[in-house]
């Protein structure tokens, strides 16, 4: 018997006052794929995020989510998630090993796991710091271990590699990138790399779908007309 999708959506809308934010958005995304969403600034890439994330309520249609309604079954979605938005969601007083272990006892993970993904981005020589002593890059760094802390079977990703440099990129790789035991959507501007990474892709404009299509059919030129 086949997995249900991870992500079913049929004519997601959500507003802001009398704006619409997004507008009758309709997919579907399999357990285990990676959707990359693209879009100028404004487009409705974070609230589609937030909104799977139960942070926003849908105004209209149907939002499925690992087998759950939103919001009605938000309650049992929401441990098997993993957000990272453009806020960090870290306290900057709190060492980066508080900020882990505060994490840990919401979702009754182990100090053997907090340990592990400090040495995987390697913050463990200044896990004992506070945050608000780090580069942005190592805020980064710190943001993706607590958002995998719990290996959710469904990651949030908004723009998941900014502030990071190279290595730093290639550090989180493991936790966030196609290597991840978990579906992804994730929103990028950069159309070779996020269509290197997808199974499908999602282009939206003032919060309509403008492309959806499998990444392996779109090119990077496609991508770009969104921005134009």
């Amino acid at each position: 018997m086949a997995a249900p999708p991870a992500i079913e959506l049929r004519g997601l809308t959500r507003r802001y006052g009398e704006r619409a934010a997004l507008e009758d958005v309709t997919l579907t995304l399999p357990a285990g794929a990676t959707l990359v969403v693209f879009g100028p600034n404004g487009a409705g890439k974070s609230t589609l995020l937030r909104v799977l994330a139960t942070l926003l309520r849908p105004h209209a249609g149907t939002t499925k989510v690992l087998g759950g309604e939103l919001p009605r079954d938000g309650w049992s979605v929401r441990g098997r998630l993993g957000l990272l938005g453009h806020a960090p969601l870290l306290y900057g007083d709190l060492s980066a090993r508080e900020n882990l272990r505060f994490h840990a006892r919401l979702h009754r993970v182990g100090e053997e796991r907090i340990e592990e993904l400090l040495a995987q981005v390697r913050l463990e020589a200044r896990a004992a710091d506070k945050v608000h002593t780090f580069s942005r890059g190592m805020v980064q760094r710190l943001a993706v271990c607590r958002a995998v802390l719990h290996a959710p079977e469904l990651l949030l990703l908004d723009e998941p590699r900014a502030n990071l440099d190279p290595k730093g990129a290639e550090l989180v790789e493991p936790l966030i990138g196609s290597a991840a035991q978990a579906t992804r959507v994730i929103t990028s501007h950069d159309p070779a790399g996020g269509l290197a990474e997808a199974d499908l892709a999602l282009g939206l404009r003032f919060g309509r779908v403008e492309l959806l299509a499998p990444a392996a059919e779109v090119d990077a030129e496609r991508i770009g007309a969104l921005y134009r």
